[in-house]
């Protein structure tokens, strides 16, 4: 009896045809569905997503109540300065050897410990005696040579340079205000007459005319040794702490801001804005982000940016030296709470406070 049942290869060559042709039917049939001319792949999608156009929102991580890291290192700065020079003064052989005269808040000048430890050492006298005009002079050079502001001849580099303009008077004013003026005797001094500061007649005493323990009152130590006398008890805030913490703080926070935002390409301090949103320094620039955009390929590091980082830094090794050979401690400590009092209101209130930050505006924002 013959095998009707078909072999397994014919079989499977069965199923191979039928495959294919229910496969060419199914592309005939498709092709059928489809117009003339034209794809499935040219048919439009439904869009998933839209662009719309977003500031950076502040991770959990950011505040603008807080400094940046960078900024915490820069600020940690000034009072591991003023530590580490203490603590020099107090375990260097020749400076412990060397008499230290409190009312001159100095050593013994013919017994100095260094050159850095006399009042008459140059970089001194043409450096720090005169330390508002360096730190003024490198302000503006940067402010107005600095292609990293501002694309020249935008209304954004004119607004930035007025509001860093601002920047500079109010800084200024405090500096006049501590250390030179204040309706009157400037703080420094009136600090030192309310905490039982006075001014020794000092003629007078070793003439034998009064007794040691009469004193007359001057609003002012330039007052008081124009009448032969010096201060005497008190506490006197260090104004070379002062204006060096402060000068070289202002110049940091104008150059850096602007020259680090520049070779990132990033903004990384946050603000508060008026709806109580907290967003990226740069969220209320609106178009004049595209002018920003323009001159972040320019170079941040300009001779502008060199000098003033150069007033910066000089700043902090005098500062080193003051700490080292100049004032008491708590006299060095209350210079720098006063100085870091002004940076504060200048660079770090604009931050959550968007009216005052409409005013005198942001570095580099």
């Amino acid at each position: 009896m013959a095998d009707v049942t078909p072999r397994r290869s014919t079989r499977l060559q069965g199923k191979s045809t039928l495959s294919r042709s229910t496969s060419s039917t199914s592309g005939n049939s498709t092709a059928a569905s489809t117009p003339v001319g034209s794809s499935s792949s040219d048919t439009p999608m439904p869009s998933t997503s839209t662009a719309t156009e977003s500031y950076p929102m502040a991770t959990s991580k950011v505040s603008p109540y807080l400094p940046t890291y960078a900024e915490s290192i820069l600020l940690l700065v000034y009072p591991t300065t003023l530590l580490l020079g203490s603590i020099f003064g107090l375990i260097d052989p020749a400076t412990r050897a060397s008499p230290y005269m409190e009312t001159h808040q100095s050593h013994d000048q013919d017994q100095a410990p260094s050159y850095f430890a006399k009042k008459s050492n140059l970089v001194n006298i043409l450096f720090v005696k005169r330390g508002w005009f360096w730190v003024t002079m490198s302000f503006f050079l940067f402010l107005f040579t600095n292609a990293a502001i501002g694309a020249r001849g935008s209304d954004a580099l004119l607004r930035k340079r007025i509001q860093g303009a601002l920047r500079w008077g109010l800084v200024t004013l405090w500096w006049v205000f501590v250390t030179q003026w204040f309706f009157g005797p400037a703080i420094i001094d009136r600090g030192f007459l309310l905490t039982g500061g006075m001014c020794e007649l000092k003629d007078m005493i070793d003439r034998v005319e009064t007794e040691v323990n009469i004193v007359e009152r001057f609003v002012t130590p330039m007052a008081c040794k124009a009448n032969g006398g010096k201060w005497s008890g008190g506490h006197d805030i260090s104004g070379h702490v002062f204006l060096l913490v402060l000068g070289s703080m202002f110049l940091f926070q104008e150059v850096l801001h602007v020259a680090l935002r520049a070779a990132k390409g990033r903004e990384e301090r946050v603000v508060l804005l008026h709806n109580g949103e907290i967003k990226g320094a740069d969220s209320e620039s609106g178009a004049e982000r595209a002018d920003t955009q323009n001159v972040i390929t320019a170079s941040p590091w300009d001779f502008g940016v060199k000098i003033a980082l150069g007033v910066g830094a000089l700043s902090i090794w005098m500062l080193l030296m003051t700490a080292a050979y100049f004032h008491t401690w708590f006299e060095k400590l209350t210079g720098l709470v006063v100085a870091f009092s002004g940076v504060f209101v200048v660079y770090f209130l604009p931050r959550f406070v968007p009216s005052w930050r409409a005013i005198i505006g942001m570095p580099g924002v």
